[in-house]
Order: structure tokens, then sequence, then C-alpha cells
């Protein structure tokens, strides 16, 4: 078959066709993401052609970005009524490990996936003071973090993976990353993590179409790859 021989590229794989993407800034006008309401369309439109099923909306919630709940669902619901396509739409968000997220947990305000899964962040330079405890208070409140593009965060020792992994902490992949788009240690870490059957989830990380066509059509693909990216694509 062909990946035995050479290479392909994520467009050309077929892992696209019923895919989920978990991760995207895909809805309009709410963070450093998509702008305008016909570059979401023209996004969806361009997955759709690829067999993409699902995509969840998971716009920046943080002390210097504080989207409100109210925001988004009304955003997203513009967005909804706008879609004519076959992608399933959904929404959640991405929160970053600040003070804000603390009190929406506390306030059980929180956009989840199903069940009850969170998706959060850190600086990808350093981490929170306490980012082990807050990870503990997530899920001593009744939820599953999804730990966003965990290979790019630089802190990260393979011994801390593992421990995340232990602790049952979700992980989500960039697929970007095995393109080398975020550079060569964050190419380096996605593969061993993916050989090593971390990854939970995938996603786009979209903010921009021309960035999202050029990580689908590189060449990055091979047997391990597939096998691997096939589960988690789903």
């Amino acid at each position: 078959m062909w990946f035995f021989s050479k290479k392909k590229c994520l467009e050309d794989s077929g892992l696209l066709a019923g895919a989920v993407d978990r991760h995207s800034h895909i809805l309009f006008s709410v963070d450093d993401g998509v702008r305008e309401l016909e570059d979401s369309l023209g996004i969806l439109d361009y997955l759709a052609e690829r067999g993409v099923a699902d995509v969840w909306m998971t716009p920046h919630i943080m002390e210097d970005v504080p989207n409100t709940t109210e925001r988004l669902t009304k955003r997203f619901e513009q967005l909804c009524e706008a879609y004519q396509g076959t992608v399933r739409l959904h929404l959640a968000a991405e929160y970053m490990m600040d003070s804000l997220l603390m009190k929406r947990i506390a306030d059980h305000d929180i956009l989840t996936m199903e069940d009850n899964m969170i998706l959060v962040e850190t600086s990808t330079w350093r981490a929170p003071e306490d980012w082990k405890l807050m990870f503990e208070k997530i899920q001593a409140a009744g939820y599953k973090p999804v730990f966003a593009h965990v290979e790019r965060y630089q802190y990260l020792k393979s011994s801390d993976y593992d421990e995340l992994y232990r602790k049952g902490i979700l992980m989500q992949l960039n697929f970007g990353s095995l393109t080398g788009f975020y550079g060569d240690t964050a190419k380096k870490k996605a593969h061993e993590l993916l050989a090593k059957g971390y990854y939970a989830f995938c996603g786009s990380d979209c903010h921009r179409f021309s960035n999202l066509r050029r990580q689908c059509e590189a060449s990055i693909l091979d047997k391990t790859d597939i096998a691997q990216l096939g589960r988690i694509f789903r």
C-alpha cells in the first residue's frame, strides 16, 4: 500500500473522512481567530469537501479575552443559522488555566464538550505555578480536562507527559505540529506522543484558512501516523 513506500499528506490520506476536529477558532469575531462570517463559512465548506463530520468551535476564554458564555452562544447561533452545509457544529471553549477559569468553574459557568470534558491550555513557554494543583481542582469539580496541543509546551518534559497520562489528563494534538508548523521541537514531541498512544483527540486549531490548507497539504504521514491518527480523529 502507498504508506509503505512514501509519506502522504493529510488531505490525501482519507483520515479526514468522518473526522472530528476538536479544536478550532473558526467562530468568527470573538478572539484572535477568524474575523468574518464569510471566512468561517468558507473554512467549513473546505472541511466538508474533505469529509470532516464534526467541528468544535473552541474560542479563547482567559483573563485577557474574557468571553462570556452568553456572547459565544449568541455568535454560535448566528453561525449555525448561516451555515447550510453538512458539518455538524458544536460549541465549547479553550480555557486558559488562570484565575478566570477557576472562577467560572466555581460558578458552574463552563462550555464543555460531551462527557463534561473541558479544553484547557497554558502559556506555551511557562506554566502557572500551581498548574498540577489546578488540574486536580478541575477534576475534583467533576470535569475531565483535555490539555490542548500538549506538544507545544516547552516546559513539559517526557516525565511530565507520563504523569499527565497516568492521572487521566486527556491530551489533544494539533495535527499541524506533525508538519513542523510550530517548529522542530513540537514536531518531535508530537511524533513521540503519537507513537506512545498518549493522544486522545486531534484538532486543527484553525485560526486562518491559509494555515489550515497549508497543514492539510503537507506530506507528513507514514504507517505509524496513519494507525494512531485514525483513532484520535474520531
